[in-house]
């Protein structure tokens, strides 16, 4: 790692996707928020989408244009159902994809639920100086993903996508 991205500042937005779910029982996007303070990372934003395509890529196109905000990460919507739309929304919006990060939490998954981690549609990615992650919606997942890949890694992410 570039001695630099170590202590790299993370602004962080969170958007669960979600028909059902409020800020008062969205214990995925709840997770995601308590790992990320207790990194010392600041969380900026924190809000709760329909998984309607126009409103997930509302807030993720207005948060890329918020230069106080250098990581975003959602989770929800990330698996097959008809109503699964995060991945289709947002992906697309990508510059560039780290599909490394949906093979490796599908094969930690696998570890803990079996072959049923192959139906996850996690993945990563950056626009811009903005790096992303696209989670599924449980609170195992989310605190999976947080604790072995993204809070490991989020510093060496955004340093490489800002340096010039």
């Amino acid at each position: 790692m570039h001695p630099t991205h170590a202590q790299h500042p993370i602004r962080a937005a969170i958007l669960t996707v979600s028909d059902t779910r409020t800020k008062v029982d969205d214990l995925g996007g709840q997770r995601i928020q308590s790992l990320l303070q207790e990194a010392s990372f600041e969380v900026i934003d924190y809000q709760i989408s329909k998984d309607e395509p126009s409103e997930i890529s509302k807030y993720v196109l207005e948060w890329c244009e918020n230069q106080t905000i250098n990581t975003i990460i959602v989770t929800g919507g990330t698996g097959f159902t008809p109503r699964d739309q995060t991945y289709d929304t947002i992906v697309p919006l990508f510059e560039k994809e780290m599909v490394g990060f949906g093979e490796l939490f599908r094969s930690l998954s696998y570890e803990d639920i079996g072959p049923k981690a192959m139906f996850s549609r996690a993945t990563a990615g950056s626009r811009g100086s903005t790096a992303f992650y696209l989670l599924p919606g449980s609170v195992n997942a989310v605190t999976l993903a947080m604790t072995k890949l993204i809070l490991p890694t989020v510093q060496h992410f955004v340093g490489e996508l800002n340096r010039r």
